[in-house]
């Protein structure tokens, strides 16, 4: 919802407000499904469990044979084909990192001190220098600031350092196979198949992550197809090659195309004034960066808040932790990972390895640390009390989605509480007493 300069009083914003309360977005779609904080790894979270195991109805030969048919009717050649799948086998260890769920989800403060540590910025800021020439050129070229890509190739393979050895067609084969993840895999198969059969990389090089995301910026396939270029000219987009141009000039393509504004902020640290209604900090609620001044937001760093007429107030941790003016490139970077979390640490990096682009994103914010994820069975608990106390989720599915934060602030609003939407175990042990 897009409110404008009509937010200049407060009169309008209770209109506004009275509106809102009655249409809630549904959690559906492809970001709003998504969890808002990337999980652990097997191996580095805390205690998780694992789903139980589904056998397939058929085995690996048959679904392979069943599958050699429809590529070829997508127009894949049976020599590419069999190359492709020469040896390939169901791969135990994907399967092992697709059930697995952890019990809880990683704190934002936890994800940001890993994802910007000081050895990242050290190492980011040795590749930029070393890459410096192509970085220019490739802001240059698609108007995407040097930072950002060099962020996002930070934190998705440490700079080319861990992009995944996971052979990408056993990977997507595995869990076509397995069949849960069919729709979103098989789709997958064939745009890689066809990356290979265009001569881009041979099966043999064709690695990446168990979900089959590839290369130093962790392309897959069918984002590869829409969004990779060839930046070398060599005739191929290969964005494996120890030479990172072409992957970093995908990433570059892939932003532009979802409207990134060039030297433009993604997020900046903000004071809210005393009073602020918190029913605000939400990303459906956009103003004018004036607008937002008008009602006593300011710039942490001091002077006046970036420009724009697309500006939202983020509240990751509600009203006791750090707020946020984030701009249309932090909804950029979202398109390329749905959280909130990962597009922080992005804009946080950026700043970092590009001095001349930080808006004001400091690594010494102030979190709640003390404060713990809840567990999925104790949202879901959530959730059910929410809903059995009259504010209703639409659902009760561990996942906070926009239904739920919706109807944890109708609760607060009605029991006396800052309604900034936070979902934390106080709120959870109010809940367990009736409000």
């Amino acid at each position: 919802m897009k409110l404008g300069t009509i937010l200049a009083s407060r009169a309008a914003l209770a209109a506004v407000l009275a509106i809102m309360a009655g249409c809630a977005a549904s959690p559906g779609g492809a970001h709003t499904a998504l969890s808002p904080l990337p999980v652990e790894k097997p191996g580095t979270a805390k205690p998780g469990t694992a789903e139980p195991v589904t056998r397939p109805a058929i085995s690996f030969g048959a679904w392979k044979a069943g599958f050699r048919g429809r590529a070829l009717a997508a127009g894949i050649t049976a020599p590419v084909f069999d190359r492709a799948f020469a040896g390939v086998k169901v791969n135990e260890k994907v399967l092992e990192l697709d059930r697995y769920q952890p019990e809880f989800a990683r704190p934002i403060w936890e994800y940001l001190d890993r994802a910007v540590s000081d050895k990242r910025i050290a190492d980011g800021r040795a590749k930029v220098a070393a890459h410096r020439k192509t970085l220019d050129a490739i802001e240059t070229r698609f108007a995407v600031d040097f930072g950002v890509v060099a962020a996002i190739w930070g934190i998705e393979s440490a700079y080319g350092a861990h992009y995944g050895d996971i052979p990408v067609i056993e990977s997507l084969a595995t869990l076509a196979h397995e069949g849960r993840r069919r729709a979103f895999a098989e789709p997958e198969l064939i745009e890689a198949l066809r990356i290979q059969q265009a001569g881009d990389v041979s099966p043999d090089r064709m690695v990446g992550s168990w979900a089959g995301a590839m290369g130093h910026t962790q392309f897959i396939p069918t984002s590869y197809q829409a969004y990779a270029v060839d930046f070398t000219g060599d005739g191929k987009r290969d964005v494996w090659s120890e030479n990172p141009a072409d992957a970093l000039a995908s990433t570059a393509n892939y932003l532009k195309r979802y409207g990134w504004q060039h030297q433009a902020p993604a997020a900046v640290e903000v004071t809210l004034p005393e009073g602020f209604d918190y029913r605000l900090a939400d990303d459906r609620t956009r103003n004018n960066a004036l607008g937002w001044e008008a009602l006593g937001v300011s710039h942490k760093a001091g002077g006046a808040l970036p420009a724009s007429n697309e500006v939202t107030i983020l509240l990751p941790t509600g009203a006791q932790g750090p707020a946020f003016a984030v701009y249309p490139n932090f909804r950029a970077i979202k398109r390329y990972n749905n959280a909130t979390s990962y597009a922080l640490a992005v804009a946080m990096l950026a700043g970092e390895l590009d001095p001349s682009a930080n808006h004001g994103l400091s690594r010494t914010m102030t979190w709640p640390r003390n404060d713990r994820p809840l567990s999925r069975d104790e949202t879901i608990e959530l959730q059910e009390r929410l809903t059995g106390l009259g504010f209703p989720t639409e659902g009760a599915d561990g996942i906070i989605g926009p239904n739920t934060r919706a109807a944890i602030r109708r609760f607060q609003a009605a029991n006396g509480l800052v309604p900034d939407g936070y979902v934390s175990a106080a709120l959870l042990e109010r809940l367990r007493q009736g409000g």
